[in-house]
């Protein structure tokens, strides 16, 4: 059996979303800028979908700007706000995911003064560190659950205690999987991606509240309101909407089914792998993610061996998976670099099976024995060398 269980790096597309998207590449594929039919037709599209996103999390539809993804979206919310407002302090954790944190390291590096916040051993900000940061900084940028291990912050209290500071989240793992009112939380800004719920890749949006001044990083014509030129996307942005209504719409069923494979993933394997540990908040987490580590275990030698086993999962973020150093995030959690070598993150969708998921879980205690077994092997080998 094959299962993908990495559906916190990219989901599988929705063939709904794809029929959405379809007449905007073939038959409606004007510019949304020309004054023909083709072009009103195009813009006609792109301001339902606007709409769409909007109405999901309690937005006016002119509060969305369509962007390339999340990435983007990140940028342009730290840099602009920074740049439009002149703030010379911005806060942020220091489990964000790297389109924040690399961009808040340019922002230091073009002088502005950057606070990172640590976190609780099981990833969560405290709201009293955050509290205090936004007494001293313009902006705090802090996401609503962690892209590797899951956990839920305390997005609204800290929006509650923001003052007069500039408040960004990115939501970009938690949209579809918590109902999100940004209004209830406080946001001035917020970050999302298409392809993190069955979406299209390419596209993401950034809720920008009504009144909240920010300077474009794109310059060109006047397109989503001056604040990020380029020819809009018609068929992403169409995509993005049917997979944000199609999310919501399955919500109050599909979530509570992923969180119960999610619990049954948990279960079988912290009670089938010795000195195993589940990484994050063990109840204010993600409904799809379950995140381990394992004592003398190489997290990328789990991960082939499973793939080898039809299971497709991961150690952490996409974004850093070439990299052979330790996760940030089990770092800033206080593990040792030993410790965060060791771990596995597993991601469920909309689409796994109960069958995929108890299938994925059964293969990480014979895959752990295994590999401990040649580690074990390796390093009695190199003592009787070393006599």
């Amino acid at each position: 059996m094959k299962t993908y269980l990495d559906n916190a790096a990219t989901t599988r597309l929705d063939e709904r979303v794809l029929a959405a998207m379809r007449p905007y590449f073939f038959t409606k594929y004007g510019n949304a800028s020309s004054l023909h039919s083709f072009g009103v037709e195009a813009a006609e599209a792109l301001e339902e979908a606007r709409g769409t996103i909007a109405d999901a999390i309690n937005a006016k539809p002119d509060e969305i700007l369509f962007t390339s993804g999340g990435s983007e979206s990140d940028n342009l919310a730290l840099f602009g706000a920074v740049r439009a407002n002149k703030i010379r302090r911005v806060a942020t954790t220091r489990i964000e995911h790297p389109a924040v944190l690399n961009t808040v390291g340019a922002l230091e590096r073009s002088g502005v003064t950057a606070d990172y916040l640590g976190v609780s051993k099981e990833a969560v900000v405290s709201v009293g560190d955050a509290a205090a940061a936004v007494k001293k900084a313009g902006m705090i940028s802090v996401m609503y659950a962690n892209n590797e291990v899951g956990s839920i912050q305390p997005i609204r209290e800290i929006g509650e205690e923001k003052g007069k500071a500039l408040f960004h989240v990115d939501a970009v793992q938690a949209l579809g999987k918590e109902k999100i009112d940004v209004r209830r939380l406080n946001a001035d800004l917020m970050s999302f991606s298409a392809h993190k719920l069955h979406g299209p890749k390419g596209v993401g949006a950034l809720f920008v509240r009504e009144g909240t001044r920010l300077e474009p990083l794109i310059y060109g014509g006047g397109h989503e309101r001056g604040l990020r030129a380029g020819t809009e996307n018609i068929a992403g942005a169409v995509g993005f909407a049917k997979a944000v209504e199609l999310a919501y719409k399955e919500f109050d069923v599909a979530v509570p089914r992923m969180k119960k494979m999610r619990d049954g993933i948990i279960k079988d394997v912290l009670s089938s792998v010795p000195q195993s540990h589940l990484n994050g908040h063990p109840s204010k987490r993600l409904c799809n993610n379950a995140h381990f580590r394992f004592d003398r275990i190489e997290g990328e030698a789990l991960v082939l061996k499973l793939d080898a086993r039809g299971v497709a999962a991961s150690t952490g973020s996409a974004c850093s998976s070439k990299s052979l150093e330790p996760s940030h995030v089990l770092l800033a959690m206080g593990l040792s670099h030993v410790e965060a070598h060791g771990s596995l993150r597993m991601t469920l969708s909309r689409f796994t099976t109960a069958k995929e998921a108890a299938y994925a879980a059964r293969q990480v205690a014979p895959v752990v024995s295994e590999l401990r077994a040649t580690t074990s092997l390796s390093e009695k080998m190199m003592k009787n060398y070393m006599r």
